[in-house]
């Protein structure tokens, strides 16, 4: 007997994915890697204050954390953070290298031992920071690259490769650590070595541009005493991006670049399968991963245009046959040991979990961090790829989540509301994959627009360059031309628009509240509220030349910084609003939530500030993101007079 379907209003559906189980799967593996035959992968743990653990697979399959709380496994290099771990495998088993959150050092740990560290504290500004550890057992090192704080401000700070002795002499001793390289550039990524060991090849960029805009491809020579001699520039420049490079198992240099308008790969300066699609993205982290060569010469690749499948590409040939199975996601994190590739794949229906694919065979199968449904799956929201027409006739690429509860629908002369979401970046995309977040608003009757507005990756770089000095105007257009575009096909009530947002989706949702009239209400999360302050000291060094890009340089358009911000317009802000915010937050800072609030006080927008202390950039502890989940849904319940059960009164004030 099937369940009887109820008809209950929009926002009145009783759903099973609450809050709780919602914040319990947030967060993925990330930075897989092989030690030995075994697999790796760092994973987060929600419910142990937000920490990331390092988790080992035995080759039995039996899943094992390797650090108990509060050891944290991540970096805070240009506060995104990068590769954090390495490992090598010894005569008593593996000896781990990592860096720990809370202080940044850099440890060394055997297993069933305590971690030691290998790297100094330093008192200055941020300190010293680590990432991207690579061993060199044969010299005794570990070697990385260094961020080192030169004084209080974000922007006193140098970056370099350096060498880490293995043995602890540096634990206390900064002038025990060997730099690899000058302070020349401003940006580098981790050395990679070639086979032989006589060359090491890195990225580099400097201000102002971001890694998606220029950068170049560097190699040098490694002199017997372990020094680099002869650094020299062999691809890239300041309007070509450089993804990422790495070695084949023949020692010939591969890196993706974007010379044609899309990331494709080059071998020895060779195209190698020249597409309309991207194999490489963003470098946001550093160590990010979207190829890796295997010992037979193939080569590992995450690839596609817009969404990302994981393939294996053959250079003699340019052809690419990809793994199949159910993912239509995967993350920039790759690893192989012989034949083996080692990846981070989800879909629609699964979260990210750990894949691995036999390059031999073509299959793939879950190995890690395997999906579990929490809820039985017909509650899971139903995506649709769709392509909105904006202004001047341009692509607006989006994932549309409409209601949906498998026993119940609305009255049929109801039309549903929208939230929707702009993701952050701005140089980012909205991957296609199961959300709870999403599912937790679609089951309760929500529906959900995600909107790849332009300035977004994944549809190669003149997409990418539709933002460029345009944010604040393109983002807000496209986002707004799929709301209204929902509403007049009759998918979504014109009335009842959401919009929200995180971080740089946090200033699109909060400038789309302040220039248009498109949305009731909207909800803005650690976001970028004030220009002129962001762009002169108030967020951190990566990011702090950014808005060159996005807005234009401050001393030629001054103006512009004022009138595109959302702090300077907000006496046109009119309708209600929740503003989320993690007090410890370098990236964007909780100053600017509190300038914005000062300047609508006396104004009567109903409208909730929650600041949780402990959080930074993006919530990762479990009761946080219950807690500003919950505020948002009875933001949406107020002000589109909804009735969603069991779901506490976020108290609006004036």
């Amino acid at each position: 007997m099937g369940e009887t379907v109820r008809t209950l209003a929009y926002g009145a559906w009783p759903s099973p994915i609450d809050a709780a189980m919602t914040a319990a799967h947030d967060g993925h593996p990330e930075h897989v890697g092989f030690v030995g035959d075994e697999v790796w992968w760092t994973e987060p743990r929600p419910a142990e204050g937000g920490r990331r653990t390092l988790v080992r697979r035995h080759a039995d399959g039996r899943e094992e954390s390797l650090l108990p709380a509060p050891w944290n496994v991540r970096s805070r290099v240009i506060e995104y953070g990068g590769h954090p771990w390495a490992a090598l495998e010894g005569d008593t088993g593996p000896l781990v290298v990592f860096v720990n959150f809370a202080d940044q050092r850099l440890y060394r740990c055997e297993p069933g031992g305590e971690p030691r560290p290998l790297t100094p504290v330093s008192p200055v500004g941020g300190g010293l920071r680590w990432a991207e550890p690579l061993p060199v057992p044969e010299r005794g090192e570990v070697w990385c690259v260094l961020e080192e704080f030169t004084g209080d401000g974000p922007a006193d700070v140098r970056r370099v490769l350096a060498a880490v002795p293995l043995d602890g002499s540096a634990a206390e001793d900064r002038g025990a650590v060997r730099e690899l390289t000058d302070a020349r550039h401003r940006f580098v990524t981790g050395p990679k070595l070639s086979p032989d060991g006589r060359r090491a090849a890195w990225l580099a960029w400097d201000h102002p541009r971001m890694p998606w805009d220029g950068t170049e491809l560097l190699l040098a020579d490694i002199a017997p005493d372990g020094t680099l001699r002869g650094a020299r520039v062999v691809a890239g420049g300041p309007g070509e991006s450089i993804a990422q490079a790495d070695w084949t198992r023949d020692g010939r240099l591969l890196h993706a670049s974007d010379r044609t308008g899309w990331w494709n790969l080059y071998l020895d300066g060779r195209p190698l399968c020249p597409r309309e699609e991207e194999f490489g993205g963003a470098l946001w982290k550093l160590g990010s991963r979207w190829f890796t060569p295997l010992e037979s010469g193939l080569i590992a690749v995450v690839h596609g245009r817009g969404s990302t499948a994981l393939g294996v590409l053959d250079p003699e040939t340019g052809e690419v046959v990809d793994a199949a199975g159910p993912w239509t996601e995967f993350a920039p994190t790759l690893a192989a040991h012989g034949e083996r590739v080692v990846a981070v794949g989800a879909s629609p229906r699964s979260a990210y979990e750990v894949v691995e694919l036999d390059a031999r065979t073509g299959r793939a199968r879950v190995v890690g961090a395997e999906h579990d449904d929490a809820v039985d799956p017909a509650y899971y929201p139903e995506p649709q790829i769709r392509t909105f027409t904006g202004p001047d006739g341009r692509d607006i690429h989006a994932h549309i989540y409409p209601p949906h509860h498998p026993g119940c629908v609305a009255p049929g002369d109801e039309l549903p509301p929208y939230v929707v979401w702009a993701h952050g970046g701005p140089t980012g995309r909205a991957p296609l994959v199961l959300d709870l977040e999403i599912a937790y608003f679609t089951s309760r009757g929500i529906g959900v627009a995600e909107v790849n507005y332009g300035g977004s990756t994944g549809y190669g770089r003149p997409y990418r360059e539709r933002l460029r000095e345009q944010w604040g105007v393109v983002d807000v257009e496209d986002c707004a031309a799929v709301a209204l575009a929902l509403a007049d096909e009759g998918t979504a009530d014109r009335g009842r628009l959401a919009v929200r947002g995180g971080s740089a989706g946090g200033w699109t949702a909060a400038a789309s509240l302040t220039t248009t009239d498109v949305y009731a209400c909207g909800t803005i999360k650690y976001p970028i509220l004030d220009l002129a302050g962001w762009g002169t000291g108030e967020t951190h060094d990566f990011e702090s030349r950014y808005l060159e890009g996005l807005i234009g340089p401050l001393a030629d358009v001054p103006a512009r910084y004022a009138e595109r911000s959302p702090a300077a317009q907000a006496d046109r802000l009119t309708v209600p609003f929740l503003l989320l915010q993690g007090l410890d937050d370098v990236i964007c800072p909780p100053v600017q939530c509190e300038r914005f609030l000062a300047r609508l006080e006396g104004r009567r927008v109903p409208h909730a500030y929650l600041a949780f202390a402990g959080e930074g950039h993006g919530f990762r502890r479990a009761e946080t993101m219950v807690r500003a989940l919950e505020a948002e849904l009875s933001l949406y319940a107020q002000v589109f007079r909804l009735d969603p059960p069991g779901v506490p009164t976020l108290e609006l004030a004036e």
